[in-house]
């Protein structure tokens, strides 16, 4: 164990007590938190803070300072991609920066850094934080879809009991096809196939994954993707998943298929996901992620009877900051011991 230690600054909301866990888990830490320069959390997760906040003059060059005294930086300054940039070009000392995002990549490409700047500093995200939050509303959605919950809605909101009773699909026994094997996809995979679902998961290159009876090559999506009753999409948005699951391959889906989206919304061709929730082929979507975001109020997914939106917040939960602060602690012990590291950001697709 080396005894060096590492400066490191919260840039983003970090409480009292979360950053007296970190120390406290790696104590060669060196961590700095001025309370008075982060703008107060409106809820758990909230790592922009609240957008009313503002620093004098004189608090932000402290801000600044501060940011760029750091070897490492708990979160990104103001959430800002510009700000980030700023601060890798002015600090050379900086050396790893903790995202919170788990698509964080996306952050590091809108900064637009230079190919010396993305290999002298490193970046890890949050991915598998969320994990649980996102499976389960996987599960929400399926179950959504799968029991009818709009048919039912619309007898409610009717004060009408059905003349007729009709069937609904059972998640136990169905198929389910779950889009991107990371740590979202694998966990869904795991959780559903415990509830005695026959899953199936896609993933570019050769993998086990428990829970998942057969890996299906993306290229391959448009001819497998009517063998299933639901589909989860659990990939980040990057150029190569950029409407991977397309018109071709809604065109194909089984009629009456439940969609669920926890990934990104550029996934998914939009356009021609509407249109199938028009003429029926996808039965049912719940979708926490659209494109863009927020989701215009134009937008027919606002009207449509048959979808579910979440506005990209079925991720958050009361342990989230706890859960980050422990995953930085984690990384941190790894980057003092030469370990690798937890989540480090692919820097050539960004995810």
């Amino acid at each position: 164990m080396t005894t060096r230690r590492l400066r490191a600054v919260a840039a983003t909301p970090l409480s009292d007590e979360l950053a007296e866990r970190i120390r406290a888990a790696e104590p060669r830490l060196d961590l700095v938190v001025e309370q008075d320069l982060l703008p107060p959390e409106r809820h758990p997760g909230d790592h922009r803070g609240d957008p009313a906040f503002r620093r004098s003059d004189a608090d932000e060059r402290r801000y600044v300072a501060l940011v760029d005294s750091a070897q490492v930086l708990y979160g990104m300054p103001d959430e800002d991609p510009a700000q980030l940039a700023r601060t890798i070009r002015a600090n050379p000392a900086l050396e790893w920066v903790q995202l919170m995002p788990a698509g964080g990549g996306a952050q590091v490409r809108a900064a637009r850094l230079t190919p010396e700047e993305l290999g002298r500093v490193r970046f890890t995200t949050t991915a598998g934080v969320h994990a649980v939050p996102l499976a389960e509303f996987s599960e929400l959605g399926l179950l959504a879809g799968f029991k009818t919950l709009p048919r039912l809605l619309e007898h409610q909101r009717a004060h009408e009991w059905a003349e007729s009773r009709w069937t609904m699909r059972r998640l136990e026994g169905s198929r389910v096809l779950v889009v991107g094997l990371g740590s979202i996809g694998r966990l869904v995979a795991e959780r559903l196939a415990r509830q005695g679902v026959r899953v199936a998961g896609t993933s570019r290159h050769p993998v086990e994954v428990d829970g998942v009876a057969e890996v299906i090559h993306p290229r391959d999506l448009a001819a497998r993707i009517g063998d299933f009753d639901g589909v989860v999409v659990a990939l980040p948005g990057t150029d190569s998943t950029r409407h991977l699951v397309s018109a071709e391959v809604l065109a194909a889906v089984r009629p009456g298929v439940t969609v669920v989206n926890v990934g990104r919304g550029t996934v998914i061709d939009q356009d021609a996901l509407i249109a199938a929730l028009q003429d029926g082929r996808v039965g049912f979507a719940a979708l926490d992620v659209t494109d863009p975001e927020p989701l215009p109020g134009d937008s027919p997914l606002w009207d449509l009877p048959n979808v579910l939106i979440s506005p990209h917040t079925a991720a958050l939960s009361e342990a989230e900051d706890g859960l980050i602060a422990d995953l930085f602690a984690r990384n941190a012990t790894r980057y003092l011991d030469g370990a690798p590291l937890i989540n480090p950001v692919d820097t050539r697709e960004f995810y």
